[in-house]
């Protein structure tokens, strides 16, 4: 493959390319298990090859056949490109229009190997986030992409192209739905079917809507987390010489050594897979590695003694870890840790996301395959083991917080002790981070907003910093609340640390945590500045699913409602079809994300902004829609700073009228009325 017209030309079937199968020295997703009958895998046989003309589908079914017994999976691995896949200047992409080139921009990022987790099995983040279900999807959507015109719209079927189909030059360019399965059949073992047949995919949350940017998004929300945690737990603000314990050095947990170095903390992380700890180590967001605990306990004391900041990465398993760190205290009194969390992918725990104590990286992926209840039995045990690990430490000045990677469920599925007595079902003996340090910033309208300069200059990505810099202290010296304006202090730091940092990895993308005002001026600061020429090239907007209005998800991100609506999805829904209608450039839905399939629903939208009035007027109306609606959502659930800042968002828009709660009558009145 010699150029970008090449790969926007459409399936490459005369001559095919070589099989080159999977690639040597590139990370390569679990095999995966979903115990197909015969019946069916001929029709996952079918499915694929029905992208193909039929004088090449003899060929191609035997090697289709052969993956699919051997990995679990129809990858295409014939058709992986050869290009290098980075996110080329949008000017470079042979396209009809310029929202067509920044998805093809989004799309080559989200499967950049410096970026994605897995890239030839299509895998962002998260072990089984897919960008697309196989490779002829990739080919084809990048033809469609080239062609289409400012009166069509590309729709997606959970990684199919379904086509290009006549619409306005006021409705999105593309639509995407992944993982839409009826609500009955939406449990894991009917989705790794669904998926082996190439019917429905999981999209996790920016891997299939195209809007990842690297790991920088999860280390802003990590600096987030662990500041107010700091804040919270310990009433402190300067974190130097506290020690943050964790796991996972992947596609997204591979922020959390970047984050502690940010903060100023000890962060030790545990990591399985040597490959990833080795990648991050080189990317220079690791700062020490060790495969032994005996020496990690020696430099953690020492880092605390000295008040170091520091980044160690553990090779080996986080259990083993805990377990120490229980030991060291039951031996010494010695309490080595103050703050704690977990970022396996423990939404998919029994095929690759969470790897069990008893068995060495290698002999876990082999048992994994061929015995899946026997390596079940394994990773519930470790749980079990994990959080008794957790519980002991708890009983000391020791903080432990779910980080809405479904650990805290999979833990109680596997008869952890996690229970908390009196407790709603969203509730556990610790928190999800979104209940106790990041509820309150959904509840103003703070969340995860980010940008993409598709220019691939990091030029403009300065000036795009300064901007938004510049658009927050006018904000606070025009006066704001005493907490918007520590959020405020908070992102302003985050921003003018960034380039020192080196957070950019794939994309020149920036993230912050902003509210509706934020978003709304920096994205009229941004688009002006594309008209004036000070940025050379459109921006793409966008947000991480985990958000204030885009995801419904009873163990994470609305974990903190509590009038027992946390299981209902309209906000997600609602959300999707609001940014469509308000401008957004592509807008996606999917289930699953974050905690897992079946667990959630959430999306998320792309907007392009090149320098024109109606970019600017849809940026004004879709961001003001898109953080609305989740603060009016927690506002008539019962929050009051939701309740206050719908209430004023109202009075500066004479637009916005919302159902507000009235305050109910006391909990004795209602026993009366019920006779209890």
């Amino acid at each position: 493959m010699s150029s970008l017209q090449e790969l926007c030309s459409g399936l490459p079937l005369r001559p095919l390319p070589e099989n080159r199968g999977r690639w040597a020295g590139v990370p390569h997703a679990p095999v995966r298990t979903p115990d197909l009958s015969p019946e069916e895998e001929q029709l996952a046989l079918r499915n694929a090859l029905r992208y193909f003309p039929p004088d090449v589908q003899k060929l191609l079914a035997l090697e289709f056949a052969q993956e699919l017994r051997q990995f679990g999976h129809i990858y295409m691995y014939r058709f992986c490109p050869s290009i290098e896949m980075r996110a080329y200047p949008i000017e470079q992409y042979p396209c009809r229009t310029r929202a067509a080139a920044a998805i093809m921009h989004m799309i080559m990022n989200n499967l950049d190997p410096a970026v994605a987790q897995f890239p030839q099995e299509l895998v962002t983040y998260g072990g089984n986030g897919q960008v697309f279900s196989n490779w002829a999807q990739f080919w084809l959507t990048m033809s469609y992409l080239s062609k289409m015109t400012e009166e069509q719209t590309l729709v997606m079927y959970s990684g199919h192209p379904l086509g290009l189909f006549p619409s306005s030059s006021h409705a999105p360019r593309l639509v995407i739905t992944n993982g839409m399965v009826i609500p009955n059949y939406s449990s894991r073992t009917e989705y790794e079917k669904l998926f082996a047949l190439g019917v429905t995919m999981y999209g996790q949350m920016t891997a299939g809507s195209y809007c990842y940017i690297g790991p920088q998004g999860i280390v802003h929300g990590t600096v987030l987390t662990v500041l107010n945690a700091g804040r919270r737990y310990l009433g402190i603000e300067d974190l130097a010489g506290k020690v943050f314990v964790t796991s996972g050095l992947g596609g997204m947990s591979g922020a959390q050594a970047k984050a502690a170095v940010i903060v100023g903390c000890i962060g030790v992380i545990a990591e399985v897979d040597k490959a990833a700890l080795v990648k991050r180590h080189r990317q220079g967001w690791l700062m020490e590695v060790t495969n032994s605990l005996d020496h990690c306990i020696a430099r953690l004391r020492e880092a605390r003694k000295k008040k170091e900041v520091l980044s160690l990465g553990y090779h080996g398993n986080v259990v083993d870890l805990w377990e120490r760190l229980v030991h060291e205290l039951d031996t010494t009194g010695e309490l080595l840790v103050d703050l704690g969390s977990d970022q396996t992918s423990c939404h998919n725990p029994f095929n690759g996301g969470y790897y069990p104590v008893q068995l060495s990286f290698s002999e876990a992926q082999s048992l994994m395959s061929s015995n899946p209840a026997a390596f079940k039995h394994l990773v519930q045990e470790s749980l079990r083991r994990h959080v008794s690990a957790i519980n002991r430490l708890a009983q000391e000045k020791f903080f432990f917080w779910d980080y809405g990677n479904a650990f805290l469920l999979e833990a109680q599925r596997a008869g952890a002790d996690v229970e908390k007595k009196g407790a709603n079902k969203t509730e556990f003996r610790y928190p999800s981070y979104v209940q106790h340090i990041m509820g309150d910033i959904f509840s103003q309208g703070f969340g995860p907003f980010r940008w993409v300069c598709t220019s691939g200059n990091p030029q403009d990505l300065t000036v795009t910093d300064h901007l938004a810099t510049s658009v927050l202290e006018k904000a606070i010296a025009d006066g704001v609340k005493a907490s918007v304006k520590l959020q405020y202090m908070d992102n302003i730091r985050w921003i003018r640390e960034a380039a020192k940092h080196q957070l950019v990895v794939g994309s020149q993308a920036r993230i912050l945590y902003s509210d509706q005002k934020g978003r709304v001026a920096i994205a009229v600061a941004i688009n002006q500045a594309i008209a004036s020429g000070k940025i050379k090239a459109p921006v793409v907007l966008s947000r991480d699913h985990h958000d204030v209005s885009g995801t419904d998800s009873p163990f994470r991100e609305t974990s903190n409602i509590y009038d027992g609506s946390a299981f209902c999805a309209d906000m997600a829904v609602q959300n999707f079809v609001g940014d469509a209608c308000r401008g957004a450039t592509w807008v996606a839905l999917h289930n699953g994300g974050g905690v897992g399939w079946g667990e959630v629903i959430n999306g998320g939208f792309g907007l392009v902004l090149d320098g024109t009035p109606e970019a600017e007027q849809k940026a004004r109306m879709m961001l003001s829609w898109d953080v609305s609606n989740g603060v009016a959502r927690r506002c008539w659930s019962g929050n009051p700073k939701a309740y206050e800042i719908i209430c004023q968002t109202m009075q500066e828009n004479s637009g916005l009228v919302v159902t507000l709660p009235h305050e109910v009558a006391d909990e004795q009145v209602l026993r009366q009325a019920l006779r209890l």
